[in-house]
């Protein structure tokens, strides 16, 4: 029995560990560029803030240090309940090309993000509309490295899995998941390379849309209630003919997402279960199948020697997803199992918790009357 649970784990790894290598080999990390494409349209950088009074400051430089020359930076006030608010008009004041619009109330049927986004866009004037959240740090050039990208490749969206920045173990043990389930499961240039909405990622950290593109299929009101509202986004993209690109951040795009194990978990599950956009028996089956071929080696080694082939190739994943996303190998390698184990806790915590209507970020419970 357990020579077949082999057989059984060892041909969906060996597929799983092709798709990481066509990853890794593949040009997946956003370049900088020597601006050899024209970036003279205007460029419109939207930022929401919602109690973001530790990231302003290092937000809104990183952008001011950018190598544009017409663009505009709007900022959103969203109800912050700390000093938030009072940062962004000092820096208004002291830079007259940012400008700050104060939220207003959330209407019934919205989520918070997209509401703010929402605004925004309205309020902007550029012919390329660049949405950054509040944790995002930039080098100089990544912007136009960005636009640059998108206008190479002829594509409407552009979004970027910025590069993580972890400081302690909390971190560690969530933050990393993201970028293996994105590295392990879809050949990130399928993305680019075929129209069917069925191949998309895409991350609200950052993204880069068509002015025209952007307003023709409704922009964030046509997912004004979609907790995972990046993803459908991108959906809405492909299912309108319009081409999309998904990259990763490398050396040009940061971002710290979550500095404390509780807000990674809750993060997490806001996104893992609804950014899938199936039913729950076949998330189910999903994370069982995460369990069958990915936890339960570890066990069986301990019956079967044989099973270290397997868990050499789970490794060799880690290693070289690791390595694709700039991530700590050393740390990511050591962690593996505990990893792994947390990616099914927090699965199963977000159907839960989104059957319950239990979800909730920034102090917003996400829930939609609608």
């Amino acid at each position: 029995m357990i020579e077949i649970l082999f057989v059984v784990i060892l041909i969906p790894q060996v597929i799983f560990t092709l798709i990481v290598a066509y990853n890794f080999l593949s040009g997946i990390n956003l370049k900088e560029t020597s601006n050899t494409v024209s970036l003279t349209e205007k460029i419109s950088i939207l930022i929401p803030f919602r109690n973001e009074e530790k990231n302003v400051t290092d937000c809104l430089e990183s952008i001011l240090s950018q190598d544009l020359d017409n663009y505009e930076i709007i900022c959103l006030n969203d109800n912050s309940e700390d000093r938030t608010g009072e940062i962004l008009f000092e820096f208004s004041q002291k830079y007259p090309l940012i400008k700050v619009i104060e939220g207003k109330s959330l209407p019934e049927s919205w989520i918070g993000k997209n509401w703010a986004c929402y605004q925004l866009a309205e309020n902007s004037s550029g012919d390329y509309l660049v949405f950054l959240d509040a944790d995002v740090r930039l080098k100089r050039n990544a912007i136009s490295s960005a636009l640059s990208k998108l206008k190479e490749l002829d594509v409407s969206m552009l979004s970027v899995f910025p590069t993580q920045l972890m400081k302690n173990l909390s971190e560690f043990l969530i933050v990393p998941s993201m970028n293996w389930l994105l590295l392990t499961f879809l050949p990130l240039k399928f993305v680019y390379k075929f129209s069917h909405p069925s191949f998309v990622a895409a991350n609200g950290q950052f993204i880069v849309f068509e002015r025209n593109a952007y307003f023709s299929i409704g922009g964030h009101q046509s997912v004004k209630n979609k907790f995972v509202e990046d993803m459908e986004l991108a959906r809405l993209f492909k299912k309108n003919g319009y081409r999309i690109v998904t990259l990763l951040g490398g050396d040009l795009i940061f971002a710290r997402m979550y500095a404390s194990f509780k807000n990674a978990i809750n993060g997490f599950s806001k996104n893992f279960f609804p950014g899938f956009n199936t039913s729950y028996f076949k998330f189910s089956l999903f994370i069982v199948l995460i369990f069958f071929n990915y936890v339960l080696p570890f066990a069986f080694v301990l019956i079967s020697i044989d099973y270290l082939f397997i868990i050499g190739m789970i490794m060799l994943q880690k290693v070289l997803i690791s390595i694709k996303s700039h991530q700590n190998v050393l740390v990511n390698f050591l962690l593996i199992p505990i990893q792994l184990i947390f990616v099914i806790i927090v699965g199963f915590r977000s159907m839960i918790f989104t059957s319950k209507g239990k979800l909730e970020w920034k102090g917003r419970r996400l829930k939609t009357n609608s």
